[in-house]
């Protein structure tokens, strides 16, 4: 078998799919909201140095550098990224992690189980498995996009198979 980061031109693809963690508040977003945050704190923080409680304005520029960690944190764990490609002898996956580490697993198409795992509260993942060798993947992803990757790389492998062997 191939790297999964090999550059094969002449073998055909048949999947290939990139996922990541969705953030739905963007950059703008982020800065306008911690603006307002900002403002209003200050603001708070003004009146209760102006009553003489001027020790709770500190406590406020804390909550704004919590909310700016946390935003912070979640955009970095947003940076993990996996991809699978399909070719008609591999089927790679590769990870990347917020850090840029990389790690790759390779599979043989034709023997690899693809499962969906559902955890109690929504969380899970899709799992590939084959010779005793297995990798979970977007647990990140929405219950519904989990089934429709797995859906999807079920029916690449499929199309796969019969592009490689026809009904004849």
């Amino acid at each position: 078998m191939s790297s999964p980061d090999r550059d094969d031109s002449s073998a055909p693809l048949y999947f290939d799919a990139m996922l990541h963690p969705h953030r739905s508040l963007g950059p703008l977003g982020f800065y306008i909201l911690l603006g307002f945050v900002s403002v209003v704190s200050f603001i708070a923080g003004i009146a209760f140095a102006l009553n003489g409680a001027w020790p709770v304005m500190g406590f406020f520029g804390l909550d704004v550098l919590g909310i700016y960690i946390a935003f912070r944190l979640s955009y970095r764990s947003g940076r993990l990224c996996e991809t699978v490609k399909l070719h008609s002898d591999e089927l790679a996956v590769t990870r990347i992690q917020p850090s840029g580490r990389s790690r790759s697993w390779s599979f043989h198409p034709h023997w690899v189980r693809i499962d969906v795992n559902k955890g109690p509260h929504g969380d899970g993942d899709v799992t590939l498995a084959s010779h005793g060798r297995s990798v979970a993947l977007g647990r990140f992803l929405t219950p519904d996009e989990r089934d429709d990757f797995a859906d999807a790389l079920r029916r690449a492998i499929d199309n796969m198979r019969h592009a490689q062997y026809p009904a004849g």
